[in-house]
């Protein structure tokens, strides 16, 4: 069965689902379904942090290009917090590391907001400046008229 693994992904799915589904465990590929499971576990992770990314990088944007703000970025702020908040539900095990995941992407959004306005990334804070419960409030807009 490992040897399928390398060979026909999609074939060894369905072949240890159904050896599992007939409660036949001997035959499962025990060492290959537990890397894969791990690796949906850290995926969901993965998700989560991109989303963030993208909603502090607008964010910060929000706050800092006032002038500049548009329905399009409205629009990615809501959908972010929309999908983090999906994911949690789907996975609320995350919800102990969103702190870890806000210190991980924070320089990122601070680059793309930069990158994206123009403005040096001196002009944004060292650390993120929005808590976990703004970033996820729609109702929260910084530095909202």
């Amino acid at each position: 069965m490992s040897e399928l693994y390398e060979q026909d992904y999609a074939r060894w799915l369905f072949e240890n689902a159904a050896l599992l589904r007939a409660g036949r465990l001997e035959g499962l590929d025990a060492e290959n379904i537990a890397e894969e499971l791990e690796d949906m576990g850290r995926s969901e992770g993965r998700t989560v942090r991109s989303h963030f990314r993208v909603l502090i990088t607008h964010l910060l944007k929000w706050e800092y290009q006032a002038d500049q703000r548009s329905s399009g970025w409205r629009g990615s702020i809501y959908n972010a917090r929309r999908t983090i908040e999906r994911r949690l539900r789907e996975s609320p095990s995350l919800r102990r590391r969103l702190q870890e995941f806000i210190a991980d992407v924070y320089p990122d959004g601070v680059f793309n907001a930069a990158n994206e306005t123009g403005l040096p990334e001196s002009t944004f804070p060292e650390r993120c400046p929005y808590s976990i419960d703004e970033l996820l409030s729609t109702d929260f807009w910084p530095d909202a008229d």
